[in-house]
């Protein structure tokens, strides 16, 4: 029987591209910011009587994007989620 060498390889990272630097975003952007000077040009009363809903509409996206790299989903990483050693959290007054 012949003796193979089986290396396995890890695939390479890949450089993952933002969504707003891609075409279809930067497309995407452009055509929202048509919309808003349109909206704000010729249309004032309506975005000013939809301008609570906007705030309230904020929330959820405030939360989804500015949440996104702090370790949520407790998987052992000692993020909101619990799961994390107490050992490698520092201890309050300093003694050890």
């Amino acid at each position: 029987m012949t003796h193979h060498e089986h290396t396995h390889r890890t695939p390479e990272p890949q450089n993952h591209t933002p969504w707003y630097r891609t075409w279809t975003g930067l497309a995407g952007l452009g055509a929202a910011a048509l919309a808003a000077v349109y909206l704000s040009l010729f249309h004032v009363d309506h975005v000013r009587d939809a301008l609570p809903l906007l705030v309230l509409l904020l929330c959820p996206l405030m939360h989804l994007f500015m949440h996104g790299g702090h370790g949520h989903g407790g998987h052992g990483h000692g993020g909101h989620g619990g799961g994390g050693n107490d050992a490698d959290r520092p201890t309050k007054g300093g003694s050890p």
